[in-house]
């Protein structure tokens, strides 16, 4: 019974956040999408990795190894959603991208942070901003066959990772004034990147709904397999293997869909995707921190 009730407490804040979102835009109210995204991953999510980083106690050789093993955990999962597309006979462009790439910020940040404190959220940025890079580059050539590493050093929150790296390897610290500063900014990160994603959940119009369940349970077993293998092999902590399960078995990020409205792939059926895992999610992820914690 406790274990159950520890899941809800931790999973309970992330779902009625996100609810939230979704019955704002259901009762007509305003909500700009497309700025307080742009708000979220110009200004506030990078002020949250990078103080995240910074005032972490976590060593930075741990640190070292779970992203090696977030991007072996990527190109694992890279390979078995690629042979599930080829076997399926689906189109790559549509496809391929939202299986591999979870939700790590919108939702894999603030579950790592309510299941495993600041110490949890420390590990579960690193594993974001693997999947950042990996998607700027990689995630958009499947897309739409042009992905640059150029992309990749505009991005404010790989930037952000990277001073914070430095801080965490030099044992730096700024100044009290501007950490404030900083950590003010970076709180709001979470509760927006929730709202927000109840609100493009309450928006999006599914197509091959069908389809969309057995390929959102597909991600979600290749995914966990996937991760718990890595992890394991990579001799990880129980922490930072329970965070980069958390993370990588995320369903099918919002950004997804707009990738592919925006290169031309089939956006209605990565819609589907995006509203199905999410829905599905409600269930799996619960089931996964049960055996996690």
């Amino acid at each position: 019974m406790n274990i159950v009730l520890t899941v809800l407490e931790i999973v309970a804040p992330v779902f009625l956040l996100a609810a939230i979102g979704f019955f704002w835009v259901r009762m007509g109210f305003e909500y700009r999408v497309e700025f307080v995204t742009r708000l979220a991953m110009t200004l506030s999510v990078p002020c949250l990795i990078f103080t995240s980083l910074m005032k972490t106690e976590i060593e930075p050789q741990a640190l070292t190894t779970l992203s090696l093993a977030a991007l072996a955990a990527y190109g694992a999962v890279t390979v078995l959603c690629l042979a599930l597309v080829t076997v399926g006979g689906l189109d790559r462009r549509t496809y391929l991208a939202p299986l591999i790439f979870g939700n790590t910020g919108n939702m894999g940040l603030p579950l790592a942070l309510f299941a495993f404190g600041e110490t949890g959220l420390g590990y579960a940025v690193v594993v974001f901003a693997v999947m950042a890079i990996f998607s700027f580059t990689a995630g958009i050539w499947m897309v739409s066959g042009d992905g640059s590493p150029l992309k990749v050093i505009k991005e404010p929150l790989v930037g952000a990772t990277i001073l914070g790296g430095v801080f965490l390897w030099q044992g730096w610290h700024t100044p009290r004034f501007l950490t404030n500063t900083l950590e003010l900014a970076g709180q709001m990160a979470i509760p927006v990147m929730l709202i927000t994603l109840g609100v493009a959940v309450a928006r999006l119009r599914p197509s091959h709904v069908p389809l969309s369940l057995w390929l959102s349970l597909a991600k979600v077993v290749l995914c966990i397999a996937a991760a718990w293998i890595v992890g394991r092999l990579f001799g990880l902590a129980p922490e930072p293997f329970a965070v980069l399960v958390l993370q990588i078995s995320t369903p099918v990020a919002v950004t997804s869909y707009l990738l592919a409205e925006k290169y031309g792939a089939d956006a209605d059926a990565v819609a589907g995707l995006v509203v199905v895992s999410t829905l599905l999610s409600v269930a799996t992820i619960p089931l996964t921190l049960a055996f996690l914690i």
